[in-house]
């Protein structure tokens, strides 16, 4: 799996095991912006165990950093989205800058994130 080129097809297809090998943060919301996957990765740059986030409303409940125009927004915009976008998080830990994969489909939505 590749940060850079991995489909919402291949996410889709993706079991939570599939998600642990990727070298980057993988968060799988519902359309309603609940969690429901959070990989390893995102989990050892975060600090936040997968089950604290689990269920939880991402924007809202997990990274209140990213409930804005530049991320959170973009979800509502349509059906389909895959935009990449330079970020940083500022939640529980100091300035980090990242780069951000925002991915929706018909199935899901996903948030990359290459620390």
């Amino acid at each position: 799996m590749n940060f850079s080129n991995v489909s919402a097809s291949q996410l889709n297809g993706s079991s939570s095991s599939d998600f642990n090998r990727a070298n980057f943060g993988i968060v799988k919301m519902d359309h309603k912006g609940n969690v429901t996957d959070y990989n390893d990765s995102q989990v050892k740059h975060t600090g936040m165990p997968k089950a604290s986030v689990m269920g939880k409303h991402f924007f809202t409940q997990v990274a209140p950093c990213t409930n804005n125009f530049m991320v959170a927004q973009k979800y509502d915009k349509g059906a389909a989205l895959d935009e990449n976008l330079p970020y940083t998080f500022t939640l529980k830990m100091e300035p980090t800058p990242v780069k951000l994969r925002l991915i929706k489909d018909n199935s899901a939505q996903y948030l990359l994130c290459d620390w």
